[in-house]
């Protein structure tokens, strides 16, 4: 599943010629280079590691700027490891860039989401809380945690309050409505995660040959070839 590394734009709507208005994120997608190979004879499966961002060298320790010089490349900020199938089709040092898909694919994009800190139970876990009225002492409280004597603890995985938020999602099926290789952008139908100027990795989705997902692809395969570009 070749993929790549991209930073969330925002979202925006696209319209049709027929006037439908239709919600898309825009990821922008800088020079991606092949850092690393993989074989299944030599680490067990087939992989390329891919890199985007470029760094000074001052910020690696020399082990790893000597992983990027075998492949005769700058140090790259960021680096990701995705599963291929054929390996032949790659090099040491290769540019990827957004032609990797086209409009009608479907893919996953994997981001960190918004951190909100230290959250209560009624916005962590969605809790109703308890009576607004006057002269109730608890309004968003947890309330009972624990048990009587047996078992005289509270039990582990309880729901509580927390660190909500900053957890790896992955968003699957995702539609590719457009992209702009002349600006390095890719469109997708729907929301990724992660805040503006996130990194997120986009790769073939894992679940294209499901049914729902092939639906999803014929039903909304009239947007690629009908599509009015904007600015981005």
């Amino acid at each position: 599943m070749i993929g790549l590394i991209g930073k969330k734009l925002g979202m925006m709507r696209v319209f049709l010629n027929d006037g439908t208005a239709i919600t898309v994120t825009a990821i922008k997608v800088e020079p991606n280079y092949v850092v690393q190979i993989k074989t299944v004879d030599r680490d067990g499966y087939n992989a390329i590691q891919v890199g985007s961002i470029p760094v000074k060298q001052s910020r690696f320790k020399k082990p790893m700027v000597g992983h990027f010089k075998k492949s005769n490349l700058t140090p790259l900020k960021y680096l990701k490891e995705f599963r291929v199938d054929d390996i032949s089709n790659f090099t040491l040092g290769q540019e990827l860039g957004v032609d990797v898909f086209n409009p009608g694919d479907l893919v996953d994009v994997v981001g960190r989401s918004k951190g909100r800190g230290f959250t209560g139970t009624m916005k962590r876990w969605d809790f109703g809380g308890f009576p607004k009225s006057h002269g109730h002492r608890y309004h968003r409280a947890v309330g009972s945690v624990g048990n009587r004597t047996d078992p005289g603890r509270v039990w582990k995985s309880k729901r509580m309050a927390g660190r909500h938020g900053n957890d790896t999602i992955r968003v699957q099926s995702l539609l590719v409505v457009d992209v702009l290789k002349d600006k390095g952008i890719v469109l997708v139908k729907g929301s990724v995660p992660g805040h503006k100027d996130g990194i997120v990795y986009i790769e073939k989705s894992h679940i294209a040959f499901r049914k729902k997902a092939q639906r999803k692809q014929s039903r909304l395969s009239y947007i690629p070839s009908n599509i009015l570009r904007q600015e981005v």
